[in-house]
């Protein structure tokens, strides 16, 4: 197994499970020192035991993203406990749905405040850092709905919109630092939560994909884990779909 990240530093929001923790793991087979952050200490203790199972090393930081002062001690725990930042993931994310005209005040600032503010609180609390060293690997979950919008997801849309426009003035602002910044468009993933909807629900969406499957978290570390790799260096500013061909 490749070592390629050995002696990198990884923080991977919203990891205490499902993606989040598919892609830490994968970081830490490839050997990253992993930072595990979420909301739930429990979910962020459960990451750690995770990533120690497989014979990683990893320490856990609580942190609500959408808040930059929680954000801006996580990048700077990691700093202080392990000595740098190498990797920032921006996985965290919540879903508040409805259609437009029914959807609250309080249900737009919530996704906006974790999909889109949560992940500028981290990366503005991570680039000093990366640019000081003049080395960073930065990469943001966003979604198909960037692009085609999504009945009954105005905020989730939006924000998930936003993150691709803050991932490619990243790259642009940062690349003559040795910083790239690229997004991944993950497609129908599974996962303990999409294991959820009804069966029928799930065969729909699964005669959308080519490869006449659902991804893995794994699927998704795997991209993840090339564009943080050397081999990666002159990759940035990039949108990637991670989706087996699903029809949008």
């Amino acid at each position: 197994m490749s070592r390629d990240l050995a002696e990198k530093i990884a923080v991977v929001t919203g990891s205490g499970r499902g993606i989040g923790l598919g892609i830490a793991k994968k970081l830490c087979e490839k050997g990253a020192t992993i930072v595990i952050s979420d909301i739930s200490e429990e979910n962020a203790k459960a990451g750690v035991a995770e990533i120690e199972k497989i014979g990683g090393k990893a320490i856990y930081v609580v942190a609500d993203v959408s808040k930059y002062d929680q954000a801006e001690n996580l990048i700077q725990t990691t700093i202080k406990e392990l000595g740098d930042i190498h990797i920032l993931v921006n996985n965290a994310g919540i879903n508040k749905d409805s259609m437009m005209h029914k959807m609250s005040v309080d249900a737009w600032n919530a996704v906006i405040g974790v999909n889109l503010t949560g992940v500028f609180n981290t990366m503005r609390a991570a680039i000093n850092p990366m640019r000081e060293k003049e080395y960073g690997r930065i990469i943001n979950i966003s979604s198909a709905s960037y692009l085609n919008g999504n009945i009954g997801q105005a905020n989730y849309a939006a924000a998930k919109a936003g993150v691709v426009a803050l991932t490619k003035t990243c790259a642009k602002e940062n690349g003559k630092k040795n910083i790239t910044c690229n997004a991944i468009v993950p497609g129908f993933i599974d996962t303990e939560m999409t294991r959820g909807v009804p069966e029928k629900a799930w065969d729909i969406m699964v005669s959308k994909i080519s490869m006449g499957r659902a991804g893995t978290p794994e699927d998704i570390g795997n991209m993840i884990a090339f564009l943080v790799s050397d081999e990666a260096s002159y990759i940035t500013q990039g949108v990637f779909e991670v989706g087996g061909g699903m029809v949008l």
